[in-house]
């Protein structure tokens, strides 16, 4: 596949922040063959809708506006504070879509533009979200469970549901007819929740893409806290950080067999700060080297967090440090702001996050003002066994999902630098080893060299997983591979395959090592 021909696939949009494009999606629907349907009624007559648990409702006629064909615009709350928002095409192609949140949600619902609500509209879909059950803007962090304890169990798995169901009924009643299929798309903590819908609720979505799924929001957390506490005693700053990810890039790039700035599969590539990172003299500390209590914090960021001698949970792969250039031209590494504090004493989006979620959700009663250095890793671990119950997406069991013919998506950028890339890993072996080795029948998962949290970093990381989730559920079409792009400056630099775990993309020997065609997927040696 020339570059060229594949720029129209990659290089229209950015991917939202938190559903990946499905730029095949029209074609493939039209292949399908069916025929689109108009409303039975009007739009404004939903303002009357009946339905369990809503305690308000509002419709309204919303005209086309850029890319946004006009639509019907449903928004309401289900008990106690469930925002839902339903979006219906005057075209529809019997088809209903959702997309999730990312972080601790309580997305704000009254946004006048969304991609995804374009991109799905654009398509003919029905589309659907809520905030989950609180609003961020007067309830930051976790501090909504503060008013009504119920506003957990709702973020944790229930307002997605309940959001669903209404808006499955919302649809069927507006087009009086029902609908075919039903498909979630959505990354980081909306893939989480598609996989707990998965789990929990298997007749919900037909088909799931899961990009990048907080697996383990309680490990993540345990995580978080441990090289938060690891940089509070050893600082590492950003001007030394893309020393360690040239060094990382010089030991790991060529180990897959191929030199072409990508790190294919980190786990193969053993990297030691405190070996492979030229060491300060004693009392120095520059740019130029690591001391020794540096070098032990980037190895503790790598190895993750262990309890009485054992492993807990998954640390970072090497890659994720890498450096990546901003459209202004700066460069930076990964982990600036992710990871590693922008500025001395701020506070950087993993450990921001999952100190919310250790506060407000893992303790009980919630702590507000607690303190992350007092937890003891050999002793509290333990905590979080409550809330890894309710919100924890893995349980590995999908055989109700199976049963009923649902597909799985699962995607996951190797140089992921907000959630550790080996949780998706860990739990789609669990998934395998739960449900049998034909489980790539029903589910698979495309770990993606050099690509960041959702998207970004060094790596093709555009990709339409969607229109193969749909070619899959409705054409019985499995996705043996998927095709990645990297965009620079509109243009499309790079393609490759993605290949369903473990097999992994192999040069073919000739060719341009930029076109997908050149490789192939192979199992692993």
């Amino acid at each position: 596949m020339r570059l060229l021909a594949v720029c129209l696939m990659f290089c229209a949009t950015a991917a939202p922040a938190f559903a990946q494009p499905f730029a095949n999606a029209k074609t493939s629907l039209a292949d399908y063959r069916v025929a689109d349907f108009t409303p039975k009624k009007s739009c404004e007559s939903l303002a009357a809708f009946k339905g369990e648990g809503i305690v308000s409702i509002n419709a309204r006629t919303v005209p086309a506006e850029g890319d946004t064909p006009p639509h019907c615009r449903v928004t309401g709350v289900i008990t106690p504070e469930v925002g839902f928002e339903v979006n219906l095409p005057d075209r529809w192609n019997r088809r209903f879509y959702m997309t999730g949140n990312g972080g601790l949600a309580g997305d704000a619902l009254d946004a006048a533009t969304s991609p995804d609500r374009t991109a799905a509209l654009s398509n003919g879909f029905v589309q659907a979200r809520t905030n989950t059950g609180h609003d961020a803007r007067k309830e930051p962090s976790g501090s909504f469970i503060l008013s009504n304890p119920q506003k957990a169990i709702d973020y944790a798995y229930r307002a997605v549901h309940v959001t669903a169901e209404t808006a499955k009924k919302i649809a069927t009643d507006y087009y009086a007819r029902p609908i075919l299929s039903a498909y979630w798309n959505s990354c980081s903590n909306g893939g989480r929740q598609g996989l707990l819908e998965a789990q929990r609720y298997p007749d919900d979505f037909d088909g799931i893409v899961a990009n990048a799924p907080w697996v383990d929001q309680t490990g993540f957390t345990i995580g978080a806290m441990w090289n938060q506490k690891a940089l509070t005693e050893a600082p590492v700053s950003p001007a030394t950080l893309l020393l360690i990810a040239q060094k990382v890039m010089d030991k790991c790039d060529a180990v897959d067999g191929l030199k072409d700035g990508l790190i294919d599969d980190p786990r193969a590539c053993q990297f030691d700060a405190a070996r492979d990172v030229p060491a300060c003299s004693a009392g120095a500390g520059t740019a130029d080297c690591l001391t020794t209590g540096q070098a032990a914090t980037i190895n503790r960021i790598y190895s993750g967090p262990n309890s009485n001698g054992r492993p807990i949970m998954a640390g970072f792969m090497p890659g994720s440090e890498a450096v990546t250039t901003a459209p202004d031209g700066a460069t930076n590494s990964g982990w600036v702001g992710a990871i590693v504090p922008a500025q001395p004493g701020a506070k950087p989006a993993d450990f921001n996050l999952a100190e919310g979620v250790m506060r407000y959700l893992i303790l009980d009663p919630p702590q507000p003002e607690y303190d992350f250095m007092t937890f003891d890793y050999d002793r509290d671990p333990a905590l979080v066994e409550r809330w890894s119950k309710l919100a924890d997406a893995k349980d590995a069991d999908l055989s109700r999902f199976r049963k009923r013919g649902g597909k799985v998506i699962m995607t996951y950028g190797w140089a992921d630098q907000i959630l550790q890339p080996m949780m998706g890993v860990n739990y789609y072996e669990a998934v395998v080893a739960k449900n049998g080795r034909n489980t790539s029948d029903f589910a698979r998962l495309f770990m993606m060299p050099g690509v960041a949290h959702c998207g970004g970093g060094i790596g093709p990381d555009r990709v339409d997983a969607v229109t193969a989730v749909i070619d899959w559920v409705e054409k019985n079409k499995a996705p043996d591979s998927l095709v990645a792009g990297k965009v620079t400056n509109g243009t499309v630099i790079r393609t490759r395959p993605l290949c369903p775990y473990p097999q992994v993309a192999r040069y073919k020997g000739q060719g341009s090592i930029d076109e997908a065609a050149n490789f192939s997927c192979v199992a692993p040696r």
